[in-house]
């Protein structure tokens, strides 16, 4: 039996297990190695690292790629649900969470003498709360609500793994998105989309077809070097005894002094749809960077490239979510003669899950990253676009003769 004791100091040190959607594992190791965390061990959705219950704070507030941060509390062998109660009951709960508090257990489970997950969810409930009626003389309410102590279970034949999630909620969730427009790029993907095509501040980052914005706010944001947690007032770790208020306060304010005021490059998004543009400025305000980034209404193909280089980035519908097909070809021929007609001198990006599609746009692609935008296959398409003539070449943004307040018009 593997078990880590938690002293109230947060020094003890245990495993961690950071969790990501696939695909993500490249990006979210250099992170981590970035942030000075070792990389023990790797799958395809998840990296597991090693530090204190005081480390994931930390990992919490900083990390762009990774979903959930989970800190290993026991591992032991179950063969049976009997044998799993008898296994949590004797961690000491006690010492994690109030008997006046409250826990949401979830768990992966593929064990033959267990028929659903719920069910094995319960017997880990039951464990823990049993324990803390017997110790404390109060019984923790229980319930799917992930906005304060989630355990997490991972059960595989007879091993067993027990995880306090101090993450709560995803780290996808940064509360800067609260208009998402159909079919939106989850945040920890558009960060590491935007890894992956090796955008840091220098370069233009310009990005049609925006959508709800989130591409354009997390390159904001990665330029910056602004914390991506700095927006959340909740984590699953704030509700654990012990909770290290003071560290936690400490490492907010570093990440602000860390972060940079301006950019010294253009951020530029632009969309077809009135609502969508109103949706990502909105958006942008919430997350502080509406300054930053410059919104307007038009079709991809009248986006101003300003002079200098950098890159564009696209991702347009690819008939899986939204039930197109063969009206996209079009779109994607012409997304083709953008970049050879308007963009010499960037890098052109396509997300996408369409790669019959993707051969529409007439380049060859340079490089091609695999993604998953949750059951989707996708890649990343990476087009070299060389310095030539360039028409309707603009550095500023030209204003139509009636713009809606607060945004600019394009070409």
């Amino acid at each position: 039996m593997y078990q880590i004791k938690i002293r109230n100091n947060g020094m003890e040190k245990s495993k961690i297990l950071i969790t990501c959607a696939k695909g993500i594992t490249p990006f979210l190791r250099e992170e981590l190695l970035m942030l000075g965390f070792p990389v023990t061990s790797e799958t395809v959705a998840g990296i597991e690292t090693e530090g204190t219950m005081d480390d994931t704070l930390r990992l919490n507030l900083l990390l762009r790629t990774g979903h959930r941060v989970l800190f290993l509390l026991r591992k032991f062998s179950a063969e049976d649900a009997d044998d799993l109660y008898r296994a949590v009951s004797d961690i000491a709960w006690e010492e994690y969470i109030a008997g006046d508090g409250y826990v949401c257990v979830t768990s992966s489970v593929d064990n033959p003498t267990i028929k659903t997950s719920l069910f094995a969810n319960v017997k880990c409930k039951d464990a823990i709360v049993d324990r803390i009626k017997e110790k404390c003389g109060q019984r923790p309410d229980s319930g799917p609500e992930k906005d304060r102590v989630v355990v997490n279970l991972y059960w595989k034949d007879e091993d067993c793994s027990i995880y306090l999630d101090t993450s709560g909620e995803p780290l996808s969730k940064r509360n800067y998105r609260k208009i998402p427009m159909k079919a939106p790029m989850q945040e920890t993907l558009a960060a590491a989309v935007i890894m992956a095509a090796g955008w840091n501040g220098s370069g233009h980052f310009i990005n049609p077809m925006c959508g709800s914005g989130t591409l354009a706010i997390e390159a904001a944001l990665a330029g910056l070097n602004r914390a991506s947690g700095i927006f959340r007032d909740n984590f699953g770790f704030m509700h654990l005894k012990g909770f290290n208020e003071s560290l936690w306060k400490e490492l907010r304010t570093q990440a602000k002094k860390e972060a940079k005021k301006t950019l010294n490059c253009r951020i530029i998004a632009t969309d077809i749809r009135r609502d969508a543009v109103e949706a990502a400025r909105n958006n942008a305000a919430t997350a502080g960077v509406e300054h930053l980034i410059e919104f307007a209404v038009c079709d991809y193909s009248g986006t101003s490239i300003p002079d200098g280089s950098g890159i564009v980035i696209l991702n347009p519908e690819y008939g899986e979510r939204m039930g197109k097909g063969k009206e996209l070809e079009s779109v994607y021929k012409g997304i083709g003669d953008f970049f050879k007609q308007k963009c010499s001198g960037y890098t052109g990006y396509i997300f996408t899950g369409n790669l019959d599609l993707a051969k529409k746009v007439g380049l060859r692609a340079k490089r091609r990253v695999q993604f998953f935008n949750g059951a989707i296959e996708c890649r990343l398409l990476e087009y070299a676009l060389y310095e030539g003539s360039r028409k309707n070449k603009s550095t500023e943004m030209p204003q139509s003769t009636s713009p809606p307040i607060g945004f600019t018009a394009c070409n």
